[in-house]
């Protein structure tokens, strides 16, 4: 069937698309769930392959347009939704030079005629924000598709393309764009009572048996990215670290269009404080910034001093110094380069001095590397690396988003994690040595924290996966 053959038969179907929209009911309540969880409310969207519009009202965009180049399915969508835009336009000869924070590009790859040159075109809506969200159907099904249609309990489709993961990656690379992420779901979808529920919800979102649903949503951002550098605020919560204080200064490399050092206090017994004044007072021709949290915890610490920072890009070290400051250029040039929008430290790799890191806090780190890596379909080896590095605008949408988690991370790290997954942030490794420390004991409690940390990750995996 050639693209006229393909307008004219959706054209025909028009009128029916609410029908059968109606009789698969639960299937596009689920799509459009998975949809609002990956799209956060008020952004600027558009959708490629609108049909009739419902799935574009359903993200509840801040200005949304949708576009089809079926004029009767543009019709109906007009009729429905009359705040959003529509407009007749063929994907393959797109001509808008808007730009969108979100693409929705939902069930459409199988009809297109030249997928490659769709693809390329999607340069002209997008910036180096943009997320493109792609989701269509995993090949495994075509057999139970169609045998569906034949039955009479799916709409029939022409001739479909069934592209892989893989094929969609693949022409994604050669336009310039590289995916962040894939989240498969929808393992059941028509409702049965219980089963249903507990086959999406569970099921569905456990490793390998995940590969046997139905949909697959490929998250993907553009590649190409100028260059520019930016200013960079440091943060160093301590408490009982005066002798790393100076240290800290004194190690931390020249490298951005201007740096501040912020460091936070968190009610030491060791004079840290006096300590930070005293550095403070000495180096004047640096931009040190001192000041108490008012609260207890790292996360706290972390977050009162971001409130204040003025950089554009953010970072944290730890002031027992076991990331060396020496390495803190590696995860600038990851962001400004565009490798990452969201930079962690990996202490896994390298051999570490032999008091860095004890056995069992080794074998937690190891764990909860997997579970992240699955909690959040981006591969991650350390999540508990203190050397964490973000673009302040992102943090501005982070901290607005906090209450989808709550205030439920005491340390910070998660929160920055589940955080920048839930606005799919590329998140990349930068790999480091670990050192042991030179002043002081660690404040980490393997069992109590440990235990809390496992905690926090059951209750992400509810927001993330088991939803």
């Amino acid at each position: 069937m050639d693209q006229s053959d393909m307008k004219d038969y959706f054209d025909a179907v028009a009128p029916h698309r609410l029908k059968w929209k109606k009789r698969n009911k639960y299937y596009h309540s689920l799509l459009e769930k998975y949809y609002q969880h990956l799209i956060p409310e008020g952004k600027k969207v558009i959708e490629l392959g609108c049909g009739t519009g419902e799935l574009l009202a359903a993200v509840k965009p801040s200005y949304g347009v949708g576009i089809d180049f079926s004029k009767n399915m543009i019709e109906l969508a007009k009729k429905q939704f009359p705040d959003l835009e529509f407009f007749v336009m063929d994907i393959e000869q797109l001509s808008m030079n808007q730009k969108f924070d979100y693409i929705i590009i939902s069930d459409l790859l199988c009809s297109l005629h030249d997928v490659q040159v769709a693809i390329g075109k999607l340069h002209l809506i997008s910036h180096p924000k943009t997320r493109i969200i792609i989701s269509n159907y995993n090949y495994l099904w075509e057999p139970v598709l169609r045998t569906g249609e034949k039955l009479g309990i799916k709409a029939k489709q022409p001739a479909a393309n069934w592209l892989s993961s893989m094929d969609i990656e693949n022409i994604l690379e050669l336009e310039n764009f590289e995916i962040i992420g894939i989240k498969r779901k929808i393992l059941c979808p028509k409702f049965v009572p219980f089963i249903s529920a507990f086959l999406n919800i569970v099921i569905a979102n456990l490793p390998l048996l995940n590969r046997l649903n139905l949909v697959n949503f490929i998250i993907a951002r553009e590649k190409e990215f100028v260059k520019t550098d930016a200013s960079v605020s440091i943060v160093i919560p301590a408490r009982n670290e005066k002798g790393n204080i100076e240290d800290a200064v004194i190690r931390i490399p020249c490298f951005g269009t201007s740096q501040e050092i912020i460091f936070i206090e968190g009610n030491s017994s060791d004079g840290t404080y006096d300590e930070m004044l005293r550095v403070k007072e000495k180096y004047f021709n640096k931009n040190i910034i001192v000041m108490k949290q008012s609260a207890i915890g790292k996360g706290n610490a972390v977050r009162e001093a971001f409130d204040i920072a003025t950089g554009q890009i953010l970072m944290i070290l730890d002031a027992d110094l076991t990331v060396p400051p020496e390495d803190l250029p590696k995860f600038y040039y990851a962001l400004i380069n565009n490798k990452a929008d969201f930079v962690n430290g990996c202490r896994l790799v390298y051999p570490m001095e032999k008091q860095a890191m004890r056995f069992l806090n080794l074998a937690a780190n190891k764990f909860f590397s997997l579970l992240f890596s699955y909690l959040l379909s981006q591969r991650l080896k350390d999540t508990l690396c203190g050397t964490k590095v973000l673009y302040s605008e992102d943090y501005v949408e982070i901290k607005s988003n906090r209450h989808y988690f709550g205030d439920f991370d005491p340390f910070g790290d998660f929160d920055l994690l589940f955080g920048a997954a839930k606005l799919n942030l590329k998140i990349v490794d930068v790999i480091i040595r670990y050192k042991e420390r030179q002043y002081g004991t660690t404040q980490i409690s393997r069992f109590k924290h440990g235990w809390l940390l496992f905690r926090m990750s059951l209750f992400a995996a509810r927001k993330l996966k088991f939803f």
